[in-house]
C-alpha cells in the first residue's frame, strides 16, 4: 500500500490526499483576504506533493484573479531553518516586489517563516499572512497561531491499514484483491 502517494497502477493500493486541492484552498483563501502578491514557499519542486500544491496555487490564482502574482521560492528542505532563510529573502526584496502573504508547503516551513518575519519586525498576520500545510500541533500552538491545510491523518492511516489487511487476507486465501486508489480531500483550518 502506497501511503501519501497517489497510485495510478493496478499493482498497488494507494492512500493519499488531493494536494492540488490543498494548494488551491490555501491560495484561494489568501486571495479572498485581498492579497494580490503571494509567495509560494517550499521545495524541492521534484517532490510530487510540492508540485501538486504549487499547481493548486496556480489554479487558484488563474481562476480568482489574473492580476494576482505568485512568487515561487524553492527550498532545499521542508524544515524550520529553510523557512527562516526564505523569510529573510522575502524581507530583503524591495517593498514594491514583496509578497503580503505566504503559502508554505508544510507547517515546519510556516513556523520558520513566522520566526523570520517576526525577527525582521513584520507583524503577522497584519503585514504578512501565512498559511501552512499539514496542520501539525505546533502550528496552532505558535505565538501567532497559523492557518493550515489539514490532511485527515487518522483516516489516511486507518484506510491504508484496512487495505493492507485486506490484501494480506486475500493473499492467505489465494483470493483476488482489487487494488484501490483512495484520495482524501484536505480542508483549510
Amino acid at each position: 500500500v502506497l501511503l501519501d502517494r497517489a497510485g495510478n497502477e493496478s499493482d498497488f493500493c494507494s492512500v493519499s490526499v488531493d494536494d492540488v486541492e490543498g494548494g488551491r484552498l490555501a491560495v484561494h483563501h489568501l486571495l479572498d483576504q485581498g492579497h494580490t502578491s503571494i509567495a509560494v514557499v517550499g521545495g524541492p519542486g521534484n517532490l510530487q506533493q510540492v508540485a501538486d500544491r504549487r499547481l493548486g496555487a496556480e489554479l487558484a490564482r488563474s481562476r480568482h484573479s489574473s492580476s494576482a502574482q505568485l512568487l515561487v521560492k524553492s527550498t532545499t528542505h521542508l524544515d524550520v531553518g529553510s523557512g527562516v532563510v526564505a523569510a529573510e529573502e522575502i524581507v530583503a526584496l524591495p517593498e514594491a516586489e514583496r509578497a503580503t502573504a505566504v503559502f508554505a508547503m508544510n507547517d515546519l516551513l510556516a513556523i520558520g517563516l513566522l520566526q523570520g518575519f517576526v525577527t525582521a519586525g513584520l507583524r503577522v498576520p497584519d503585514e504578512m499572512a501565512i498559511i501552512g500545510y499539514d496542520d501539525i500541533a505546533f502550528a496552532a500552538a505558535a505565538a501567532v497561531p497559523l492557518s493550515s491545510v489539514r490532511q485527515p491523518r487518522l483516516a489516511i492511516g486507518c484506510r491504508a491499514a484496512e487495505l493492507l489487511f485486506d490484501e494480506i487476507e486475500a493473499n492467505e486465501h489465494e483470493a483476488a484483491h482489487d487494488h484501490q486508489q483512495v484520495r482524501f480531500t484536505p480542508e483549510l483550518v
